[in-house]
């Protein structure tokens, strides 16, 4: 068995967020049944462009694999009696909504204790369900601003910028996972559920870590670096050779002294250069020397050098280069699925691994796909139940 075969989530999640957080439950065994609004065409992540199509898309796929799909409208009294049923069944409840819409929907721990009382309510939200900001709507590029993220990124004379991927949304998805497993793990053990309440603003602050603490104990004020450079240790950042870009990190003083070697006595025998305290104070001279040095090389060449000597080093890679690695081959990082549009599409596992087995990987489903498995495999509903719960508007508009 898979870790998390025995574990049923019912999930109302949309987009990328709450998704990418559940995908990789669903990666280890955890049944997802993923809960589509019939009136909105199911989750607005099916049709993200550019590469989508009708009700596919591959951006879909990245974040829905290994998943179920039934279309339930929970705004008709037919529907909420599904959903109560599926809750009836099920050890999670997740969604990633506004946070004040799982009150208003009657998703939270009070609204649905009375079918299960172990059911673990999981809600990431935007800002949280209390605050002064609970009724805003929570993105990922807001979130990067106002956590202080992007006052922190780009280069010291550019504007702020923002990371080149979704950090906080996919940060909030981990942390959601993170909740939702320890309730459940709880729940079990004691009988009783509970609400877990996540949000990416919380992720987002959360995640300053050092750089927030250091703001919050003393006159430090957070700047932006040239060439993405760490804060505090001198020399790691990025360095320009002759054909591109390297990252070269002296975290400690024995990687120092290993590029000092190779670059010579003007790095070896100055003691402005010995220790972390006097390269950062000295780092306006040190620092111009050192591109200066880099440049006179390729980045295939200064590797060569770099890596056998032990010194922690790498290029920087586009994308493509990132997935053609030979270690991301070797970590069985790219997966296959088939899918009846896209023929085979290729995409990212999880990095979560747990144990040695291989995980088979299904598409992700299509709209609704898992209707009968689950209305009358799971929930046993006789074809005379399901018609009356149809022709209420239970599954969309009635047929």
């Amino acid at each position: 068995m898979r870790p998390l075969e025995d574990v049923r989530i019912v999930s109302l999640e949309q987009y990328g967020a709450g998704p990418f957080g559940s995908v990789h439950l669903a990666d280890l065994g955890a049944e997802i049944i993923k809960i589509e609004d019939p009136r909105a065409g199911g989750d607005v992540g099916r049709y993200v462009p550019p590469y989508a199509e009708g009700e596919d898309s591959l951006f879909f796929e990245t974040f829905n694999r290994n998943k179920k799909s039934i279309s339930l409208d929970l705004g008709t009294a037919a529907g909420r009696e599904v959903f109560e049923d599926l809750v009836r069944h099920g050890d999670a409840v997740y969604s990633n909504l506004r946070g004040d819409v799982p009150a208003k929907m009657r998703i939270t721990y009070a609204d649905l204790a009375h079918l299960n009382p172990r059911i673990v309510c999981c809600s990431l939200t935007g800002f949280g369900m209390s605050g002064p900001r609970a009724k805003e709507p929570g993105y990922d590029y807001i979130l990067q601003g106002l956590a202080g993220w992007m006052d922190l990124t780009g280069e010291p004379t550019g504007p702020p910028a923002k990371s080149g991927l979704s950090v906080v949304d996919y940060s909030g998805g981990f942390v959601a996972a993170i909740a939702l497993l320890a309730g459940v793990h709880a729940a079990r053990r004691d009988g009783v559920g509970m609400d877990c309440d996540l949000s990416l603003y919380d992720t987002a602050i959360s995640m300053l870590t050092y750089v927030g603490t250091w703001a919050l104990n003393s006159d430090y004020e957070p700047a932006r670096m040239p060439n993405s450079a760490h804060p505090s240790l001198v020399p790691f950042q990025n360095f320009e050779a002759k054909d591109g870009w390297l990252v070269v990190g002296c975290a400690k003083e024995k990687f120092w002294q290993r590029l000092a070697a190779i670059l010579g006595p003007e790095f070896t025998e100055d003691p402005g250069y010995a220790t972390f305290a006097d390269r950062r104070r000295n780092a306006g001279t040190l620092l111009p020397r050192l591109a200066e040095i880099f440049r006179t090389r390729t980045v295939a060449e200064w590797l060569a050098v770099l890596y056998p000597a032990g010194i922690p080093c790498g290029p920087v890679n586009d994308v493509r280069q990132a997935l053609a690695e030979e270690h991301t081959t070797a970590r069985d990082l790219v997966v296959e699925t088939e899918h009846p549009r896209y023929g085979t599409v290729r995409q990212l596992t999880s990095p979560v691994r747990v144990g040695a087995e291989s995980v088979v990987h299904r598409r992700a489903p299509r709209r609704g796909e898992h209707f009968e498995e689950i209305v009358r495999g799971l929930l046993g509903y006789s074809p005379e139940r399901v018609d009356e719960l149809a022709a209420a508007g239970a599954f969309g508009a009635p047929r």
